[in-house]
């Protein structure tokens, strides 16, 4: 009995003294789960988000790296840290067998004198046993404007020839007026809202849309919802225009407040794509707002129309889907002539009209996609004309007329598992939308396409 343990004593002992030895030999092996490190568009002098990778011991005993490093060393625009250690180089590196070890990487580019993204490349050499193993690294750098907590006077134009991205806000004062033209990218980081206390007109084209969007670029954030606040159309604001403008990935989409102060609308909205909005994607409290050949898709609450006010929207397709970013919980569109403040229910007078719309949605808990709410004696007036829209139960406080109720608008392409939302219409089988509309003063879909004699409904003309 003595001898056995004896002999499991001495197997164990030499089995874990084997297992704290390092493999010296040529042959052994290492592996790491990428060969190539990308990351996204990263604006100079703002840094990217940290990425990384492992190294792999697949051998039974344990490997000592002669050094990790950067290639281009400290002159790389590339930052290294090793298994908790920073730096362009990190020697005697050990990894346990059959075990692994991070490496976490982050890029910082620096300005130059291009117009255009550029690329950042560098590798990073993992050097064992007088073996290498290389790790490619590559980023896309931007030249930028770059504005922090801005506030804006005067008359000023921005243009495309860089992005701008805005960080702690902007704020376009009173009697201000910022024009930005076609092609112009306005990044924003998620405590930037843009905010409107004069005037703001984007004016883009179905080419060279101008585009909202957040400052993460990466894969992972991209296309996420909520990245930045909203644009904010506060009560001095005045005579606001947006035309083939892009608002993507806010909080809140546009949000206006107040009636207008001139006998144009707070805010007009020609052409536009406002998508993938946490919150509203246009938000009214008691203001005026025209709207034509807009698509608001895959927002919290594509339309909400609050404390009254004076709106039109004139073929417009407003639906969301319900995807594993935005849950469909709440109607597409949502009218109100009142508001409740501090225990107080306030109302105001309401006019909306709908004409050649569309209001639909699927994948959520939704039965009624309109829902409309009347209190108080204030005049009181909602239409929908030669509109197409979704709801199980009977709408009340509205009047409509040669509108389409419950047949499916057949948009052309919709999988919220691979995020695809095409919402022009399908040629089979063909949409209950088409030549369907009463003829408006608005003669150019969302495509800037001619529209027929008797247009479809919705922001598209098949």
């Amino acid at each position: 009995m003595k001898k056995t343990v004896l002999i499991f004593l001495s197997a164990f002992i030499f089995f874990s003294c084997k297992k704290d030895l390092f493999n010296t030999s040529p042959e052994a092996t290492l592996t790491t789960n990428i060969d190539t490190l990308s990351f996204d568009t990263v604006f100079t002098t703002v840094g990217s988000i940290t990425q990384s990778f492992k190294i792999f011991n697949t051998n039974n005993e344990k490997l000592r790296l002669s050094y990790v490093k950067l290639s281009a060393g400290n002159l790389s625009p590339f930052k290294m840290n090793v298994d908790g250690i920073s730096g362009a180089e990190v020697d005697n590196v050990e990894i346990n067998a059959n075990d692994s070890i991070y490496v976490f990487v982050q890029v910082n580019a620096d300005p130059s004198d291009s117009t255009l993204p550029f690329i950042l490349r560098d590798s990073i050499e993992v050097a064992f046993n007088g073996n290498k193993k290389i790790v490619q690294l590559e980023a896309y750098g931007q030249n930028a404007v770059f504005l922090k907590n801005k506030k804006l006077t005067g008359n000023i134009t921005w243009n495309k020839k860089l992005p701008y991205v805005i960080v702690g806000g902007i704020q376009i004062d009173t009697n201000a007026i910022l024009n930005i033209s076609a092609g112009t990218k306005i990044y924003l980081h998620a405590d930037a809202p843009f905010l409107v206390d004069g005037t703001l007109k984007a004016t883009g084209t179905k080419n060279e849309p101008v585009v909202f969007s957040g400052d993460r670029l990466d894969v992972d954030y991209k296309d996420l919802p909520a990245s930045w606040p909203g644009i904010y159309f506060r009560g001095s604001s005045k005579n606001n225009s947006l035309k083939h403008t892009i608002i993507k990935n806010a909080y809140q989409g546009i949000i206006a407040q107040n009636l207008s102060t001139t006998s144009s609308p707070k805010v007009t909205i020609s052409q536009c794509i406002l998508d993938n909005i946490y919150d509203a994607g246009v938000l009214g409290i008691n203001t005026n707002i025209n709207a034509d050949n807009c698509l608001i898709s895959n927002c919290g609450s594509n339309i909400q129309l609050r404390l009254g006010g004076d709106y039109r929207f004139i073929n417009c397709t407003v639906a969301s889907f319900g995807n594993n970013l935005i849950a469909h919980e709440s109607p597409v569109l949502q009218i109100t002539n009142s508001l409740s403040q501090n225990g107080n229910v306030y109302t105001s007078a309401l006019k909306a009209f709908f004409q050649n719309c569309i209001f639909w949605g699927e994948g959520g808990t939704v039965e009624n996609e309109i829902e409309i709410d009347k209190e108080g004696g204030n005049p009181f007036s909602v239409t929908f004309d030669h509109s197409l829209y979704k709801a199980t139960n009977q709408i009340e406080n509205a009047s409509f007329a040669s509108c389409i109720k419950n047949e499916n608008p057949q948009f052309d392409s919709i999988n919220v598992f691979k995020n695809i939302f095409d919402f022009h219409f399908t040629n089979h089988p063909a949409s209950p939308a088409i030549d369907a509309g009463a003829p408006t003063s608005f003669l150019y879909d969302l495509d800037d396409k001619k529209r027929e004699a008797l247009p479809d409904i919705g922001c598209y003309e098949r």
